[in-house]
């Protein structure tokens, strides 16, 4: 694609610093352009610098983390760094940065992600109030080298997993379904079974949604290859034993009978949840919020990346849950979006 003479003049915000944000700024380098990305912690990755291994490859998450890091070193990024406010100014905007600094930018990308869910809100699944359960968020980190005394030194003998706490629920505000979370459950499922080779593992599931790329594979490789079980039907029941053991009671919807197991650890499927934190900025701009807390689309089909104000674009989760593959083609989508909008000033 021909660039524009002025490219190197104009600067892009990018607002996120995730794989999206990080994905869209080597796009933006490569067709001229100065990307300056906005990151509110003091690291760039977002939630996959977190994660251990990528479905369904299994592929080491820091990889791609450390790869996007590498062939952004162009771009410049301010790290630990917020916006206070914003406007616009001519066909610019104007971003107040918390270091008391200003940006104009001739576009803005926002790729500010997602939330995971709070799993206390789901009382009845005990995080939080029995010992032996866990978030897959506390699970990923355990993988990559942090302790956790639910794990660590024990003889863990059965594993349970449950999908959907938090999404597909309307009691919890949150309707909307989280794409990755019965494809997350099989791959920690994988991994467990690889530390521990002599446990059971037991997935419980209200549906099994599993859309992209190989999934289907993974799946049915989970169950003819680990002995993974899986079964259909919501966990009505969640204690603890005498003993320290979490006691799961379910219904298998498929084989019409009550299911009742102890396991050593519980791990609770997380979903994606709106990142509320940038609705405030979202005001300041009058962009649309969706009924789901994520930022509206100009619409869901042809232009997901885009917004209704000129000018502006989105990437990635912060117009609601996406997977890794999905997220960095949305990232390349919208640089070249705002590569056309840009040129057509």
């Amino acid at each position: 694609m021909k660039k524009n003479k002025n490219n190197a003049n104009q600067h892009v915000a990018i607002i996120g610093g995730g794989i999206a944000g990080l994905e869209a700024a080597r796009a933006l380098l490569g067709l001229g352009y100065r990307p300056v990305i906005i990151e509110k912690s003091d690291r760039t990755g977002g939630h996959v610098a977190d994660w251990h291994r990528l479905f369904p490859d299994m592929s080491p998450a820091k990889d791609i983390v450390e790869r996007l890091r590498r062939e952004t070193e162009g771009a410049r990024t301010l790290l630990q760094t917020e916006i206070y406010a914003a406007g616009r100014l001519g066909n610019d905007y104007t971003l107040t940065l918390s270091d008391g600094n200003t940006l104009r930018a001739g576009a803005v990308l926002f790729s500010t992600g997602f939330d995971l869910f709070e799993a206390a809100k789901k009382e009845e699944y005990g995080y939080g109030i029995y010992d032996q359960v866990m978030t897959n968020a506390d699970l990923e980190r355990w993988f990559n080298g942090g302790g956790d005394k639910r794990l660590d030194g024990k003889e863990i003998r059965r594993i349970g997993f449950v999908h959907c706490v938090g999404s597909r629920d309307v009691k919890a505000g949150n309707a909307q379904c989280s794409k990755v979370c019965c494809i997350t459950a099989i791959k920690q499922a994988i991994e467990m079974k690889e530390k521990f080779p002599d446990a059971e593992i037991w997935c419980f599931y209200m549906d099994l949604r599993l859309f992209g790329k190989k999934y289907e594979d993974f799946y049915i490789g989970a169950q003819r290859d680990y002995g993974i079980h899986f079964i259909r039907g919501r966990v009505s029941e969640v204690s603890e034993n005498i003993e320290g053991r979490v006691i799961v009671k379910a219904e298998d919807t498929l084989a019409g009978k009550p299911v009742k197991v102890s396991l050593d650890v519980l791990v609770l499927m997380s979903g994606m949840v709106c990142n509320r934190q940038v609705h405030g900025l979202a005001c300041q701009l009058s962009l649309g919020v969706d009924e789901d807390g994520f930022l509206k689309s100009r619409d869901n089909i042809a232009s997901i990346t885009e917004s209704d104000n000129r000018g502006i674009f989105y990437a990635g989760a912060v117009t609601g849950p996406k997977t890794v593959p999905e997220t960095l083609a949305e990232a390349r989508s919208a640089a070249l979006s705002i590569h056309a909008y840009l040129s057509a000033q």
